[in-house]
Formats: C-alpha cells, structure tokens, sequence
C-alpha cells in the first residue's frame, strides 16, 4: 500500500469503503462493513441527523424553507440532502425505515408551481437526482423516468432551458438526466427505452469528447475542467468520465476511446504524489463541509480520479 492510498484510508466511512472497493480491490466482508458505519458515524450519521421529522431536509425540496441571505445556492434542502446520503453509500434501508418515502410524498412539494416531490418538476437536473434518489429508496419514480423520455431533445441530450424554448441540449442538463437514468436501471432493470435514452444522451457526450464544441472542437467552457467536489449538478470531466465508467460496469461495455482526451485532461491535473488538487467550491450553505478548501489535496476528487484512470487503464489497451 502506497502512502496515498494510506492517507485515503484515514477518512470517514463514507469515503473509506469505496477506496477499500475501488482501489484496494479489498474482499466484500471489508467494505462492506466500512459501508455500514455510514449511518452512524461521521457524514453519514450527521446529516441523518438533520432530517426533520416530515421527512425533509431544511423544510423544502430543491431550496430550504428559509433561504439564508449568503452567496451562492443553498445545498441544505432534501434532494442534495438525499444525494449525498446516496452517494456516501448510505443504505437505503435506513431511510424506509423511517418513512422517508411516504413522508415526502405527503409533506414535500416542488418550489416550482407547488408540484408534488416524486413526480419532479421542469428543471432536468433537479429531475435527474431526483429520479436516481427515488429508485435508490424504492419511490415508484417510473413517471420520472418516462419524463426524461418525453423531454430528450433532437441531438440526443437534455437541457433545463427547454421550457423557455432550447432545442439544443447542454451539458449539465445531459450528465444530470444519464446519472439519473442509470441509478434508476441499475436498481429496476430499466426498459428498452431508458436504456436507448442513455446511449443516445452518451452519445451527445462523446461526439464532444466530453468537454469541447462540436462545432469547433474548441473546450465548451473553462468549467468543464474544473474539477471540485462535491460535484453537485455541476459538469466536469472527472464527474462525467465516472458516469461512464460505473455505466460501463453495469452495461458490460469497454470505454469509449471517444474519452481519450477529457482522460488525458484528468490526468494532467493529479499531482507528482498521486492526488488532485480540490477546486473552487461552488458557493452556497451546507450542513458542514465534507471536503477541504480549494487548492488543497482533495481525498474525494483523489477517490474519483484514482479509480476512473484505473478503470480507464484497465480496460482500454
């Protein structure tokens, strides 16, 4: 074991089981246990803690019922709340016990046009994590998902703006809806069409080389190689080259050699120690900080960036 590798281990559980898993290659019997204590330790047992006893988070879906005057956007409220616990690993047997599913269907409504929670909104980002947090706890999110369906736009991708009239798809908007859709086929099987959207919506991505204009290959924009964490539903190349790799591992297909480049961009940026360096967060209030501040040896992004090369060398030749 290297000395990253060591330091990585030196962290909450909700970071350590997937290095143990991802990296170490360790046997179930040990990240699995590691994965267990997400919901009574650390980050995990935290923000179960602040759940309100209607199921929510900070009293609203997309934004806190009492929005603080801060800059940025609030990351306090129940969908960003549900996808770190998500994310973290966190069973989901945790959050049925509580009623979480029936308590947000009864108490918890969209800002938007007071819409009920599980069937979402307008906003395909908000929609994507919301379709991937129902499916994780067992929410009947089939609705949501056939939304995504209906809302694709005729270059295969997705984008936020179509209520104000877009047809040309964005890359936030795309990567939400993908990793929406795919928690939602990993954990129901998905249809021939959920899975037919994703190919179409990578495929927006690839043509691009997940990060340049189709029509001048020129990068889209300096954020796509940002790279901070935690991501929220923001596009990078690291955040977008680990939805391939964990579609990839469900789907059983090799990496699409259309990545080479974002790849080689993910790489420039680890350090001569093996880590990468956290970026700008992206403002806005949260229950407590689960990362260190920006140009500092982030473990997160070093967790994403070590597996995804992994993966990347691995399995490309």
């Amino acid at each position: 074991m290297n000395v990253r590798d060591e330091w990585l281990l030196d962290s909450d559980p909700a970071l350590r089981w997937q290095v143990e898993r991802d990296l170490l290659g360790e046997p179930p019997g040990v990240w699995e246990g590691t994965r267990g204590r997400v919901g009574v330790e650390g980050f995990g047992a935290r923000l179960l803690a602040s759940q309100g006893v209607d199921g929510q988070w900070a009293g609203g879906a997309y934004f806190p019922r009492d929005r603080p005057d801060v800059e940025g956007q609030p990351w306090t409220a129940t969908t960003w709340s549900l996808e770190a616990l998500r994310e973290w690993g966190l069973d989901a047997a945790v959050l049925r016990e509580r009623g979480t599913v029936g308590l947000l269907a009864g108490n918890c409504r969209w800002e938007y046009d007071d819409l009920p929670y599980w069937g979402g909104e307008v906003d395909c980002c908000a929609n994507g994590v919301t379709v991937a947090n129902g499916a994780w706890l067992g929410a009947d999110v089939s609705g949501l998902a056939a939304w995504f369906l209906e809302h694709r736009l005729p270059d295969g991708g997705w984008n936020c703006a179509w209520v104000e009239g877009s047809r040309r798809s964005s890359f936030h908007s795309t990567l939400n809806a993908l990793k929406g859709l795919l928690v939602h086929d990993i954990a129901t099987g998905g249809t021939d069409d959920t899975r037919a959207a994703r190919q179409q919506g990578q495929e927006y991505l690839l043509r691009r080389g997940l990060y340049r204009r189709l029509s001048t290959g020129e990068p889209v924009a300096p954020w796509a190689t940002h790279l901070t964490y935690p991501f929220r539903w923001y596009y990078n190349v690291l955040n977008a080259a680990d939805y391939f790799r964990q579609a990839s591992l469900h789907d059983d297909t090799p990496p699409d050699r259309r990545m080479a480049d974002a790849i080689d961009r993910i790489r420039d940026a680890r350090q001569p120690d093996g880590t990468w360096l956290q970026g700008s967060p992206h403002a806005g209030q949260v229950w407590f900080d689960v990362d260190v501040p920006a140009g500092r040896p982030s473990k997160w992004l070093t967790l994403y960036g070590a597996r995804v090369l992994a993966w990347w060398e691995e399995n490309v030749v």
